[in-house]
Formats: C-alpha cells, sequence, structure tokens
C-alpha cells in the first residue's frame, strides 16, 4: 500500500476520467495514476488493462461502475477479475468490501456544510480508508480542517480551473489533486513539485 501512496503522493495532477473516449489522451499524461469515473461490466476490464500496460496505476468510482453489485460480492469480482489498484467510493461499507479484497480505497466525501464535516470525519475513522477524497476541491478552508482532524492522505477533486487552485488545495495538506479539466493534466508537474518543495518546505 506505501507504493501506491507514493504514487498518488507524485501524482499532485491525477486525470479523472469522464468519458471511455478520453482514456488515450489521459495515458498520455505524466501523471502516475488515473480515475475512472465511467465504464460498464462489459468494457471496464479492457480499459483497466490498457491503462496498467501504460504503467498507471488504476482506480475506479466504483459507485459509477454499470453492471456490478455494490455489495461485498461486486467487490471481490472487481478485485480478482478487473484487478484495479484501488477504488473509489462513497459508500462507507464498499471501503470496508474493498479493502478486505486487498484493493486500496479512496473513501469520497461530498462537503456541503460543517454538519458534513462532522459526518464525515467519523465516517472514515470508523472504516479507516487508505485515503480521502473531498469534493469541492475549490474550498481550501475545508481541506485545511479536514487534514487538522483525521490523518489520512487527502486528495482533492472538483470544480478545479486553474492552476492556483491546485496550488491552493496544495497548500492546505491536500496531496494529490483529482481533476477531468483536461486543460489542468497539462501542468508541468516538475514546476509543481519545486513550487509544492519551495512552499511547504517539503
Amino acid at each position: 500500500m506505501d507504493d501506491v501512496l507514493n504514487d498518488l503522493i507524485m501524482s499532485p495532477v491525477i486525470p479523472a476520467i469522464r468519458d471511455i473516449e478520453r482514456i488515450d489522451l489521459a495515458l498520455s499524461k505524466k501523471s502516475r495514476c488515473i480515475f475512472i469515473l465511467t465504464g460498464n461490466i462489459l468494457n471496464i476490464k479492457d480499459v483497466v488493462n490498457r491503462a496498467k500496460s501504460a504503467g498507471k496505476r488504476v482506480f475506479l468510482h466504483v459507485d459509477l461502475l454499470e453492471g456490478i453489485s455494490k455489495n461485498g460480492m461486486g467487490m471481490k469480482y472487481i478485485a480478482q477479475e478487473i484487478k484495479p489498484d484501488g477504488i473509489l467510493t462513497t459508500r462507507s461499507n464498499l471501503v470496508s468490501c474493498a479493502k478486505a479484497e486487498g484493493l486500496f480505497t479512496i473513501q469520497r466525501i461530498f462537503v456541503l456544510d460543517s454538519l458534513a464535516i462532522d459526518t464525515a470525519t467519523k465516517s472514515v475513522k470508523h472504516v479507516t480508508p487508505n485515503a480521502i477524497e473531498i469534493l469541492p476541491a475549490v474550498i481550501p478552508k475545508v481541506i485545511r480542517r479536514i487534514c487538522q482532524r483525521v490523518s489520512y492522505p487527502i486528495i482533492a477533486g472538483g470544480l478545479i480551473e486553474e492552476e492556483s487552485e491546485v496550488k491552493a488545495a496544495l497548500q492546505e495538506g491536500a496531496i494529490a489533486i483529482s481533476v477531468s479539466n483536461e486543460n489542468i493534466w497539462n501542468i508541468p508537474f516538475e514546476d509543481l513539485e519545486m513550487w509544492r518543495k519551495s512552499f511547504l518546505g517539503k
């Protein structure tokens, strides 16, 4: 799991694919990791195999995967037949199922208000995912508050449109940013890493 986490940290911008047709573009980018937010039981194995053949870590948003049950048996099928590196989900029970199958788990949290922050904090402490993804990523102070409350690696996602927003999320403690905006995929990682080291002292 440490190797997976290291690759996430080394991928400050993670392409999030909402359209299978965009997979080749995502594979051409420098990111070590890809989030796939689409797919079905008929096409997802081929997509995962293509991404892994290109040397990428693949994470499936299982809530959005069509044709596969959202339960322990479905997670067993994903782990044994599709073989992604990890999963994204908003569902605590699927985090537990995926962990039992040896998958890296990222729990997605939508932060709409203060109550959502409290609820999310309790939830992640109960199911202990490997990492947390906070949406939307354009509220840096929320990222900071959650980083202060939990000890899990934080990924930020949603509504990112500018490089400055990527930097703001990293500044508040996120290890990486997942984005569907293809323009952001082109940010030079070297520049971003130099900025992170100089600003954060890392």
